[in-house]
């Protein structure tokens, strides 16, 4: 039998290599909560950033104001 270039050979596939009994994911363990508190720091980054940014804008903005006036 000849294989064509269609043929599912498996490449590709995902294999979980664990046993599913030893590859449980419990909401609320470890990493879950620290995944949250990653992302509330993240976030908690991004906002400050976002402040910076435009409180650095509001300031350029008042001294072009300052400048034309």
């Amino acid at each position: 039998m000849s294989t064509s270039s269609t043929d599912n050979d498996g490449q590709g596939m995902i294999v979980n290599p664990k046993p599913t009994a030893d590859n449980q994911d419990w909401d609320g363990d470890d990493a879950d909560r620290a995944d949250r508190l990653r992302f509330e720091e993240e976030q908690a980054m991004i906002r400050e950033q976002s402040e910076a940014r435009a409180a650095k804008a509001a300031a350029e903005a008042g001294a072009a104001k300052k400048a034309t006036a």
